[in-house]
């Protein structure tokens, strides 16, 4: 399906929706993950029908043995240039869930996600081990950006990344703007693909092609996320109880930031 979430014409891709726990791609994964024993991240534009035929951007998760584990939905909603993908759907309600898999912990920041440093930080505070993060993202929006991101997530959170981006151009029937006074288009722009594997030590995988689709094969020592913990402590001094005193008081409407002022004479 291309990746039309920002061009807001909803039909005919909202027609593509389906179920995440029984859907026709969670099934066809299902024998895929099991005839290959591997563990499948499968994204997909899921619909709710349970709670009133709600869109989410999901990624279901399948296990080596084929069994559905569960899903994330997209925690963080762009509205930047030409994404404004509240059009489909909104934030998601799962939280910050980590499956256990034969493989190690997994994790699934879900694109946009990764520009929200607590929302590498929770899934690291459930235990993963290895957080994805799938993407679709242009290079005029966000490639200074990408090398940096999931590795200092890597880094912060003594786990292994693995940021996905897609590559290719896509053209749309009708025009749209950006809202930013400049001309309508009928493109986002370059996909840039870049994929790599970060790790906890700061090392890193090269990229895959920024023009031609790839496949990565990384072999990590999951191992290193202790040995890491144990060695740079940022876990263990990381003073969650001092944020968690502070930040309830932020979201406060009377809420005051705590500066301090040179007093008046």
């Amino acid at each position: 399906m291309p990746f039309a979430f920002c061009t807001r014409e909803k039909l005919p891709w909202t027609q593509f929706a389906e179920s995440a726990e029984d859907g026709p791609t969670t099934r066809f994964c299902q024998q895929l993950a099991k005839k290959h024993n591997m563990v499948i991240i499968s994204p997909i534009l899921e619909r709710d029908s349970v709670h009133g035929d709600i869109l989410a951007n999901t990624a279901v998760v399948i296990s080596n043995d084929g069994v559905v584990l569960g899903k994330s939905r997209k925690n963080h909603i762009p509205r930047v240039g030409d994404f404004n993908e509240s059009t489909y759907y909104m934030e998601g309600n799962t939280g910050h869930r980590v499956f256990q898999t034969q493989f190690g912990r997994i994790a699934i920041n879900i694109c946009f996600g990764r520009h929200h440093p607590l929302n590498w930080l929770m899934y690291g505070i459930n235990g993963a081990e290895i957080v994805f993060n799938p993407s679709a993202t242009v290079g005029a929006l966000s490639e200074p950006m990408w090398p940096i991101e999931a590795r200092n997530a890597a880094i912060a959170n003594s786990y292994f990344t693995a940021a996905i981006n897609r590559v290719g151009t896509e053209h749309y029937e009708h025009e749209f703007t950006s809202g930013d006074g400049k001309p309508a288009h009928k493109d986002f722009g370059h996909f840039y693909g870049s994929s790599y594997v970060a790790a906890p030590d700061a090392s890193r995988t090269p990229g895959l092609s920024r023009t031609r689709d790839g496949l990565l094969v990384a072999e990590i020592d999951l191992n290193l996320c202790r040995q890491i913990r144990d060695k740079w402590c940022f876990q263990m001094t990381s003073r969650l109880d001092m944020y968690a005193e502070e930040l309830p008081k932020v979201i406060k409407p009377d809420f005051k930031p705590n500066v301090v002022h040179e007093n008046s004479h």
